[in-house]
């Protein structure tokens, strides 16, 4: 029996350190895959989030008589356009199951934006659409909101194309722009199938131009201030940004938190990934929707 407990010994030193390298090898071969998994499930969350975008589009164009959903809009639903007051992200809440929003805001007819003060009509105003949030974007705080920002301004990562749903301009009494779209979900002189309509972008660059989807203490006109542009025209025309990080991140060009691509929604409501071989050419004929230019071969 002694012998038996002699010959019972511990590992020594060397063999431990030689486990403990082995267990760090794997685990650095198996860190790579295991982002990459990760990416590809946000990646594919994020292409859900657009789709749901895309269908609300065509759902709300269904409801309204084929026409867009208005980019920056008047208050009141008299007008000479006939459109309700409202901007984009507000006027896609019903058709992506957040109405309730739209309800729990309204007083008077005036809708408030999520921001400012905490609470409006038992509402929660600081909690973010999860639909408008992309997974990889690592820019905006855990609750959805800008970085920093004490009154708890949402933001989003989904940016409407200007030159889709802003191309008509008209003033408003008050003096302001509103913008809409000329065209209907019918009748876009380059297709669906060929025309941008929603573009990713970091939610907060803290720089001054974070996608604020509603608009601290001012009424439901002004949400909508996500949009890729701003109100008065195309920020830019050029190429999207692919894989850079927020600190070189350019506000006024899509970009992402994806390594490889920056994802886009296309008017017929499909989802695609565009990546770093489409050119500035291909892309400005992408997001027109009347140039009736044949898109590149690197599309």
């Amino acid at each position: 029996m002694a012998r038996l407990l002699r010959k019972i010994r511990g590992f020594t030193l060397i063999e431990l350190l030689v486990v403990i390298a082995i267990i760090a090898i794997l685990i650095g071969l198996l860190l790579p895959a295991v982002q990459k998994v990760r990416e590809a499930a946000a990646r594919m969350s994020c292409s859900n989030n657009l789709k749901q975008m895309g269908t609300a589009i065509h759902n709300y164009a269904s409801a309204n008589q084929d026409k867009l959903v208005p980019g920056m809009a008047n208050w009141t639903s008299v007008n000479n356009n006939g459109y309700p007051g409202g901007a984009f992200h507000w006027h896609l809440l019903p058709y992506i199951e957040q109405g309730n929003i739209q309800t729990a805001l309204s007083s008077g007819g005036i809708y408030y934006s999520w921001g400012g003060a905490n609470n409006v009509n038992g509402q929660n105003t600081t909690t973010a659409v999860k639909t408008y949030r992309c997974p990889s974007d690592p820019t905006p705080s855990a609750g959805g909101a800008r970085t920093g920002d004490p009154s708890g301004w949402p933001v989003t990562g989904y940016f409407r194309n200007w030159l889709m749903f802003d191309n008509s301009t008209f003033v408003h009494s008050s003096g302001h722009h509103w913008t809409i779209s000329r065209y209907s979900i019918g009748n876009i002189p380059d297709g669906t199938s060929n025309t941008v309509g929603v573009v990713e972008r970091y939610a907060d660059l803290n720089n001054g131009y974070a996608g604020l989807y509603t608009h601290h203490g001012q009424d439901r006109a002004h949400w909508g201030y996500s949009q890729w542009a701003p109100v008065y025209g195309q920020w830019s025309t050029g190429a999207p940004q692919i894989g850079v990080r927020p600190n070189q991140a350019a506000y006024y060009l899509p970009n992402s938190g994806h390594s490889t691509t920056v994802q886009v929604l296309m008017m017929d409501g499909s989802v695609r990934g565009v990546g770093s071989g489409v050119s500035a050419t291909t892309w400005a004929y992408a997001i027109s929707p009347d140039d009736g230019q044949v898109l590149g071969s690197n599309w």
